[in-house]
């Protein structure tokens, strides 16, 4: 296991409602940190096709013009749009933590795929709970989908958005003994000056609190909100008044809380890098080691049911998410002749 090395927060503009470019603008974004010596990348929450910003700025009936359309940009698992980014990952060297909107037949959900550098998925979760208004569109998992695994770069979790404000799924993730975690989230600019639950300063706190307290890194992509956004979500002047330009807050912060790298002006598109060193991770749990020497099982302890709970079960069916298996033989003509084919 590598114990130094690089990690990058995106911080772009999806091309909204639109998979194929999106996808295509991923793979240059894995490319850029690549040639930064990036090892692992962070994706912001739905970043394919875009978080849905339609949600929170009307009524349900005025949502329905644009729900086709997103469930027609959402990505399955056997997708050839994911397939080429798990080439894209592979061809580069590149471990990517990819957000977004998985289309499973009829339901969407809110998924995050870490797909390490040799193209292989060693985890894909759903998010737990959708937040509000984002419950007419996406469903819900279960405990299974709070998880941590090892991989090459340490022990990696993930969470999204809202889902960090939720004591009790952090605590799930610190047993794990979580080392790098990736905090997606989308954009900030909804409701601004409006609703200061939403704003970057109260959310950025409750990730650099998760830092803090669980002593990990933690890295926190975001979403940029541009003319294009405005133009396809915001058709009057009530919405506009709901949905700002800007908005990009992406950070990476230390186990003892610290914020790391350099962060980018909230209309900028690009990414915030910052080395990080696991040793630390010590350091700071040698003060404060939520589950372990500074928990008190005998006055508190937590309940994490990590059974997948499907709504059909057939015997002897395996449970959970199934990729197919990247061409061992492929190269990287094989991964750009996948991209040409996304136009």
């Amino acid at each position: 296991m590598s114990s130094v090395y690089r990690v990058a927060a995106v911080q772009a503009e999806p091309v909204w409602l639109d998979a194929g470019a999106t996808v295509e603008k991923t793979i240059g974004l894995i490319e850029d940190a690549a040639a930064q010596d990036v090892a692992l990348l962070a994706f912001p929450e739905a970043w394919i096709p875009g978080y849905p910003l339609f949600l929170w700025l009307g009524a349900v009936a005025g949502q329905v013009p644009y729900v086709a359309q997103y469930h027609a940009n959402s990505l399955s698992l056997d997708s050839r749009h994911l397939t080429a980014i798990r080439e894209a990952a592979r061809r580069t060297g590149v471990t990517v933590a990819l957000g977004y909107s998985e289309k499973d037949y009829g339901s969407l959900y809110i998924a995050q795929t870490i797909i390490g550098s040799d193209g292989g998925v060693p985890l894909h979760r759903r998010k737990l709970k959708p937040t509000h208004v984002e419950r007419s569109l996406f469903g819900e998992s279960d405990g299974s989908h709070l998880k941590v695994v090892d991989t090459p770069l340490g022990r990696l979790g993930a969470l999204n958005c809202w889902e960090h404000l939720q004591p009790l799924n952090r605590y799930a993730m610190y047993a794990q003994h979580e080392q790098v975690h990736i905090a997606a989230w989308p954009a900030f600019g909804l409701y601004k000056g409006i609703a200061y639950a939403f704003s970057a300063e109260a959310n950025l706190a409750a990730t650099q609190s998760y830092a803090l307290e669980g002593g990990c890194f933690v890295i926190a992509p975001s979403q940029v909100v541009g003319e294009r956004a405005i133009e396809t979500f915001a058709t009057n002047d009530e919405q506009r008044a709901l949905l700002t330009t800007g908005a990009g807050n992406s950070r990476i912060y230390g186990p003892d809380g610290s914020p790391m790298g350099k962060p980018l002006d909230e209309y900028a598109e690009g990414l915030v890098v910052a080395d990080i060193d696991l040793s630390l991770i010590d350091l700071a749990k040698n003060a404060a080691d939520p589950t372990g020497h500074y928990a008190r099982s005998d006055a508190t302890r937590l309940l994490h049911d990590d059974r997948p709970r499907p709504a059909v079960v057939r015997p002897g069916e395996a449970f959970g998410p199934h990729f197919v298996d990247l061409d061992e033989s492929a190269d990287s003509t094989a991964a750009e002749a996948q991209l040409s084919s996304l136009a």
